[in-house]
């Protein structure tokens, strides 16, 4: 088991492209650490960096108080596993599980041992004579896995391992990394650029954008608190709506003015405002669909058309335009409408709806940066 340091680490191509700019992050010891990013964001790189599959060009990479950056990946005491496999196409399941520790000249009996252990806890025992051709896309990706169990590696590094898997598969391949995670309880990075994989395995999520950390922080933090509008943006599906409106402070109390309605900020965000003392301005309001409600037409009531209706099963995506044009996603639980109310919202059908001021966060307009963080 052991801990990763990454310190100013930078990865330059071509001694101008700079892809990785001065990654700082410290990985504890059995912590599972998921970096997530639209692509071409640096995330691959990062780990491939760590792994010793790229040159780092500078910096330092410390595994277990080790500086590895001269050591080759074999000497790392990392196990990687890949989108596509990578498997022997030859070789039967047990021969390619079994690979590394033949040329390490493992005793077979021990191989036999890690082999079958592995399989065991992957459920591919019955497959062990089989050829990788005869297996799914999720039994491969077991069989990938094993190979790297068998190695007893100090890091697991697994860079976009359920990509290639249909979402069905996905959904349960997930569930099984979570409980693999349980049983070999060591240190995992895992890259990702799904979001949904990173909120539901991370025990902390390192977001990235165009070779730069965006945020560290538990799925929890990144979600509830983001420090800037692109994470705010990034993390939740569908995305958070952004609105360029007014935050007012009147004595001890805020509100904000999109679209004319008065809306009040309450709860927590309405103290941490007061207490850093923001001043009356302009600001881009965030409000993650989920946040904004049907109301009734009122004084705080905005109003709007409705332009689609997405049925998900267990909720709606309502797509509105209020007034002026702005496109705003509202999503409506199935069991807060009957029948009637489910069957009226159809497209141009008029609505208003309201934003919750426990739930709403504020960012400045030219930095971007949450006002409260």
């Amino acid at each position: 088991m052991a801990s990763v340091k990454l310190t100013k680490v930078k990865k330059i191509y071509d001694n101008k492209v700079v892809a990785v700019h001065d990654f700082d992050l410290d990985i504890h010891d059995k912590e599972f650490v998921v970096f997530v990013g639209p692509s071409g964001c640096g995330k691959s790189t990062t780990l491939r960096m760590i792994a010793g599959l790229e040159e780092i060009s500078e910096g330092t990479v410390e595994i277990d108080g080790e500086v590895v950056n001269d050591l080759q990946p074999k000497d790392r005491g990392i196990a990687m596993v890949f989108q596509n496999y990578a498997l022997y196409p030859h070789m039967t399941v047990y021969d390619n599980i079994a690979f590394s520790l033949r040329l390490k000249k493992v005793p077979e009996d021990v191989v036999y041992e890690k082999v079958t252990n592995a399989a065991e806890i992957l459920g591919i025992t019955e497959y062990l004579m089989r050829k990788p051709r005869a297996l799914s896309g999720g039994q491969r990706q077991r069989v990938a896995i094993g190979r790297a169990m068998v190695r007893d590696s100090k890091v697991f590094l697994m860079d976009e391992p359920l990509s290639n898997l249909d979402a069905k598969l996905r959904n349960q391949m997930r569930a099984e990394i979570i409980l693999l995670r349980q049983k070999l309880d060591t240190t995992f990075i895992y890259v990702t650029h799904d979001q949904t994989e990173a909120m539901t395995l991370g025990d902390r999520i390192v977001i990235m954008k165009d070779g730069y950390i965006m945020q560290v922080g538990t799925p929890t933090e990144v979600f509830e608190m983001p420090s800037n509008l692109f994470v705010a943006e990034f993390i939740g599906a569908p995305k958070m709506n952004v609105v360029k409106t007014n935050l007012v402070r009147e004595g001890d109390e805020y509100f904000v003015t999109p679209f004319g309605a008065k809306l009040p900020v309450k709860g927590e965000k309405g103290r941490m405002l007061l207490e850093k003392n923001i001043p009356s301005g302009e600001i881009l309001l965030g409000v993650r669909p989920e946040h904004i409600v049907l109301a009734k037409e009122g004084e705080n009531a905005i109003a709007c058309s409705l332009v689609v209706n997405e049925m998900m099963g267990s909720e709606l995506h309502l797509h509105v335009n209020t007034t002026d044009g702005t496109g705003l996603i509202v999503r409506v639980p199935t069991i807060d409408l009957d029948a009637q109310g489910r069957n009226a919202l159809v497209g141009g059908h008029d609505l208003h709806i309201t934003f919750e001021g426990k739930a709403m966060h504020f960012f400045d307009p030219a930095t971007e940066k949450n006002l409260l963080v």
